[in-house]
């Protein structure tokens, strides 16, 4: 049994005696369930080709049938080769199903957008730990879907606010770690990342930083669990980042920067985000970041088990954020209009004046 296997255990066990509040609501009682199987029976060099990763929480630009197996779609594209002989038309088909497109086309949005400011974006590259099994590559740099999706909310940020200040960003539900790994892998950025999860994604944001930058500069759960409280600024002089659970929250003690979350809080129950977003606003970040679907997740029923009991809507935050003022939100340029009427909205908020 590999380390990362033995802290997710450990998470597991403990988890089972926290309040409800910080546990895995509707959602993710039941994602987790498919993950853990994964986590625990196959190797963690690979854990962004699993197919529950993949479902919840390694998002992808090509169809999923595509990613787990493209020669479903090797009759499309021979269909087209026999009707047309323009290559042109056979190499758009062939990069639009395998994702290409869209993924240069927000690539083409974070370049016209971004500005040359901390957090500095011009020069960060994904790595391949965890496998990725999409990943584009545009002017020598590695993109993936979740690498570009945190891009353009940094960029779409940096449009409203003086970010140059940022140095320590608090994110909850940070998924397998990308928001870390561009703050820290640019150096001139001087930034201190915390995020907080659930296991077992945990787990895996865990595995990921600590690959990329040791693990002495990653505090983790098993570190920082006998601690009573546990103070950011003193975190900051020993590590680059810290992982840990949800129900060590409450033990965070100090100020934050930048708050952060894309599409959790989306997934948990309207009670649960409230109570977060309290210790979020007792931490008293000067910006909060979030990306959700304006409408709402689609509700849990007896055909789909991976929905929610009652969708929180884009303006629900208002109401949990009463010291914070709305000045920003995009569903079109850095977020996404979708086919289906659901648009994953970014909302940007700022502290009130006292």
């Amino acid at each position: 049994m590999n380390s990362n296997n033995q802290q997710l255990i450990e998470l597991m066990t403990d988890m089972q005696t926290q309040d409800a509040l910080y546990k895995p609501t509707t959602f993710w009682k039941e994602a987790s369930k498919v993950i853990i199987e994964d986590f625990t029976k196959k190797d963690m060099q690979d854990f962004r080709n699993f197919s529950s990763s993949l479902g919840m929480f390694v998002p992808t630009y090509a169809f999923p049938e595509y990613i787990h197996n493209n020669k479903k779609y090797v009759s499309i594209q021979e269909n087209l080769k026999e009707t047309t002989e323009d290559v042109k038309s056979n190499l758009k088909l062939e990069m639009l199903i395998r994702g290409e497109v869209q993924a240069f086309a927000d690539y083409r949005v974070l370049c016209a957008s971004d500005k040359n400011f901390s957090p500095y974006l011009n020069k960060v590259s994904e790595s391949t730990v965890g496998n990725p099994p999409e990943q584009f590559i545009f002017d020598g740099r590695n993109f993936s879907r979740s690498f570009l999706n945190y891009l353009l909310g940094l960029s779409f940020l940096k449009q409203h606010v003086d970010t140059s200040k940022i140095k320590t960003i608090l994110e909850i539900g940070g998924g397998f770690g990308t928001l870390g790994e561009i703050l820290l892998q640019e150096e001139r950025n001087q930034c201190f990342y915390i995020n907080v999860d659930i296991p077992p994604v945990l787990s895996a944001s865990t595995y990921y930083l600590q690959e990329l930058f040791g693990n002495s500069n990653i505090a983790d759960y098993t570190r920082l669990k006998k601690f009573k409280t546990i103070d950011i600024e003193q975190l900051q002089t020993q590590y680059k980042a810290a992982c840990i659970s949800s129900w060590q929250l409450p033990k965070l003690e100090g100020k934050i920067d930048l708050f952060v979350n894309f599409i959790s809080f989306q997934e948990m129950e309207p009670e649960v985000v409230q109570n977060y977003c309290e210790h979020i606003t007792r931490l008293n970040p000067e910006y909060i970041l979030l990306r959700n679907i304006e409408e709402g997740k689609r509700k849990q029923d007896k055909d789909y088990i991976y929905g929610v009991k009652e969708p929180i809507v884009g303006d629900r935050y208002d109401t949990f954020l009463p010291q914070y003022r709305l000045i920003a939100t995009d569903e079109s340029i850095f977020g996404l209009k979708m086919e289906d009427n659901f648009h994953s909205q970014l909302r940007l908020y700022v502290k009130k004046a006292a």
